[in-house]
């Protein structure tokens, strides 16, 4: 769908007066500008993170009770239980817990739910069969902070309940020996955007401590912390949350020294994908080859094999792992593409594109654990509420849903406006699920897109693209200008990689498609003399209109750095084109200045 591009606003003696007061280069203080950031004393901060100023753990809510009772429980051999989520931020955080406890000779096991046949969280069912195992102690992991009645089943049956989670809570806090949040409400902690990797590596560190009687921890413990480290980063990353005080912490520093201490497992997956050889890691790295690695196990039910991996201690078993991940994350992206073509083909044949509101898709035999990212996905390529069912082959169970809004509307407000036509639904405004019967369907998609058209009241959603400057192909050439850009780095949710623009450009030769099934998108562009490579991932089909244009472009792109045997160049990100809108016939607004950004 079309964008509506949007120039952000540029104050030159502002920007040079934060430059000069912050010893930054021209182009990083634009930036930083243009983010919000503006005091010169948090640029510091900001632009290189110390470690020694992530904050003590012992200011994070209730993390004391929970560490001491977690020690004493060690030294008494209580056995432990760590209850994670299936998903990479749940199963980097059980793997964090668990190696901690590993080294103080805990009493330990852990379980994670089967995202294909349990339900999501803690459960009466899950505890019950942990409780005849024996089980005394039940820490929970990026889980629980809603499970009110099961933590009531947990003091019915004598079993200890410790809470560690991030998600948003409800009105009534479980009754838990401990709720280890940062959000809690009890308490005033100044940052809410840690992940359950973030929260559980808190804890960790804490037990640590507790464990030494000390806030000096021992050789081993510290080596322990710099692992856990490296996977609270592949947490933080993977979660999508906020890359922003803490979290930009830990991802910044551990991106630093994963290559050389991380442990057994995942360096093993860095090495399955093809990571090892490289000077440095980015953040993008980990959202788009080691997460989706760890997420596929979670998806096709066999995540405990993730968190196998990352508490592995053993070499040729980590090896094995990791290339069995990479086989499940191959499926999943086959069983990806393979819903996405089936989703698609239903929405050009039975909606209106332009206009429909919203779709409701449905199919046999859609796998469960993909239809919330192909959701995902179709929602950005279409900018409409999406809602994916997935039905059952035999008829035997109810088709069960997942949708995403890209924040068009309240997903979960709308699913409760239509809940007569659903046995159940739950989630929150951008990510929701449901279980329906199959027969209700035609009267659930009628009311869902009734309900949609009115909280739009009527009008067509738009998708922007904010754009932080207009440049020129030479200028994006250089190296030491995107190297000062990096400076911003790593780069993910709340602190995205700048968007640039560059004007009237020309195709060097014809674009193309590349990559697995010849999804995605690259070409050359030519300005001034000047050529560079753009790609586009999952763009395939814009190869056709590059190719039959025969006048110049637009493009939007987020400049990279792409290294291959040792080697660096500048590589082009598109973000979206336009047949280009020559100066002289399309003014720009005062407010949304397009001046480039300075290369001194």
């Amino acid at each position: 769908m079309a964008k509506q591009w949007l120039f952000r606003g540029f104050d030159s003696d502002a920007i040079q007066s934060l430059a000069k007061q912050a010893n930054i280069e021209s182009v990083v203080a634009q930036l930083l500008y243009q983010r919000g950031i503006t005091d010169p004393t948090y640029i510091t901060s900001f632009l290189d993170p110390k470690f020694s100023e992530l904050r003590e753990p012992d200011s994070l809510p209730n993390i004391n009770i929970a560490a001491e009772r977690i020690v004493r429980a060690v030294r008494d051999d209580v056995p432990i239980t760590i209850y994670g989520d299936y998903d990479a931020d749940g199963m980097s955080g059980t793997a964090i817990l668990y190696n901690c406890l590993k080294l103080l000779d805990a009493d330990v096991q852990y379980f994670i739910p089967n995202r294909l046949e349990d339900s999501y969280g803690l459960s009466c069912e899950a505890l019950e069969k942990l409780k005849q195992r024996g089980r005394k102690l039940i820490i929970s992991v990026d889980c629980g902070i809603n499970s009110v009645r099961e933590a009531e089943f947990c003091k019915e049956n004598d079993l200890e309940l410790i809470i560690t989670d991030h998600h948003s809570m409800g009105s009534q806090l479980p009754d838990a020996l401990a709720i280890v949040h940062p959000a809690h409400p009890d308490f005033d902690y100044p940052f809410h955007g840690l992940c359950g990797g973030g929260v559980a590596f808190k804890l960790a560190w804490a037990i640590c401590q507790s464990a030494c009687e000390n806030k000096k921890v021992t050789a081993a413990h510290r080596q322990f912390l710099l692992e856990a480290t490296c996977i609270a980063a592949i947490a933080t990353v993977a979660d999508v949350v906020p890359l922003l005080d803490e979290n930009r912490n830990i991802v910044r520093n551990a991106l630093k020294f994963m290559l050389q201490n991380a442990p057994v497992g995942l360096s093993a997956l860095l090495k399955q994908a093809k990571l090892v050889g490289k000077s440095s890691l980015s953040a993008e790295d980990i959202a788009f080859t080691i997460a989706p690695r760890l997420n596929a196990a979670g998806r096709l039910g066999q995540a405990q094999l993730g968190v196998e991996l990352l508490t592995t201690k053993d070499p040729a078993r980590a090896t094995a792992l990791a290339e069995y991940l990479d086989r499940l994350n191959s499926d999943r992206d086959s069983l990806e593409r393979s819903v996405t073509i089936a989703a698609t083909k239903q929405i050009k044949e039975q909606f209106d594109v332009e206009n429909d509101p919203g779709f409701v898709l449905a199919g046999t035999g859609w796998h469960l654990g993909v239809i919330g990212v192909v959701a995902g996905r179709l929602a950005e390529k279409y900018y409409r509420p999406i809602v994916i069912i997935g039905l059952d082959s035999v008829g035997q169970k109810p088709g069960v849903g997942s949708a995403r809004s890209q924040g068009i509307i309240d997903l979960h407000g709308t699913f409760m406006s239509c809940r007569e036509h659903l046995l159940s639904c739950g989630g929150h405004e951008a990510a929701a699920g449901l279980k329906i019967e199959e027969k209700n369907i035609p009267a659930f998609r009628e009311a869902f897109l009734e309900a949609v058209s009115e909280r739009l009241r009527g009008k067509k959603p738009v998708a922007s693209l904010t754009i932080d400057a207009e440049v020129t192909l030479k200028q994006m050439s250089s190296l030491h200008l995107v190297h000062r850009i990096e400076k911003l780095a790593p780069f993910g949710a709340a602190n995205p990689r700048p968007v640039l623009v560059a004007s009237n450009v020309s195709l060097a030769e014809p674009a193309k498609t590349m990559g697995s099934g010849d999804r995605h998108f690259t070409v050359r562009f030519a300005q001034h003399g000047t050529t560079m490579r753009a790609v586009a991932f999952g763009q395939a089909d814009w190869v056709e209109p590059f190719n039959t244009h025969s006048g110049l472009f637009d493009v939007a792109f987020r400049p990279s750095i792409n290294e291959y045997n040792g080697f660096q160049k500048v590589e082009l990100q598109l973000m979206d084109w336009r047949v280009a809108k020559l100066a002289a016939n399309a003014p720009h607004s005062p407010v949304m200045s397009n001046r480039p950004i300075s290369a001194s």
